[in-house]
């Protein structure tokens, strides 16, 4: 029951995006077809989990017990840049034609905040428990938080494929609009606050 509530928890009432604003760059720049949004949401589920694994290991074998635990953002950072290159090797390989969509963003995962974010979380909220629960709360919460990220993503999408044919005054089309649907979208996520305790 608590890896239910922990994957809800993280991928809809702590949103990276909607509740805790971490990762926006991606968000508001891929979030313009649905296409390119499922495939950075892919992506990025996949780096988050596989980074909350290898950041657990190597927080585990080396950082704890040589008392290193200052490298941790460092660390981490290095951690999701190899996972992210690692990443972009196989879209690049597997689908040609939606690394050539992603762009930019794809590298932009390595200094994407959330994924970075949902690594020290782990680190924070699961280090008193045993090996075993935290290494499975930890993937629980990567995945939950890449799975968060891609639901944001996907609204957005659909809101903004939606505003390319309504009638937005001049001013507020492109980016305005989009942060302010952003930001009613946020709000919407608070209505998940208090389901879960």
């Amino acid at each position: 029951m608590e890896y239910l509530t922990t994957l809800f928890k993280v991928s809809l009432i702590q949103n990276m995006v909607l509740a805790q604003f971490l990762g926006l760059c991606p968000f508001v720049g891929v979030s313009k077809k649905r296409e390119d949004a499922v495939g950075m949401g892919i992506a990025v589920i996949f780096v988050m989990t596989l980074a909350s694994l290898v950041a657990w290991i190597v927080e585990r074998l080396i950082l704890t017990p040589y008392e290193i635990g200052y490298l941790r953002t460092i660390v981490y950072i290095l951690v999701i840049a190899t996972l992210v290159q690692l990443v972009e090797m196989i879209i690049r390989k597997v689908s040609p034609a939606l690394y050539e969509a992603l762009g930019i963003y794809l590298p932009l995962i390595t200094t994407n905040c959330a994924v970075l974010g949902v690594t020290l979380l782990n680190q924070n909220a699961y280090a008193d428990r045993t090996a075993f629960a935290s290494l499975t709360l930890g993937l629980v919460q990567g995945a939950g938080g890449g799975i968060g990220f891609m639901i944001a993503m996907l609204l957005m999408a659909g809101i903004r494929q939606r505003l390319e044919l309504a009638a937005v005054p001049k001013a507020m089309r492109g980016l305005p609009i989009a942060f302010i649907c952003a930001g009613l979208m946020a709000f919407a996520f608070l209505g998940f606050v208090g389901i879960v305790k």
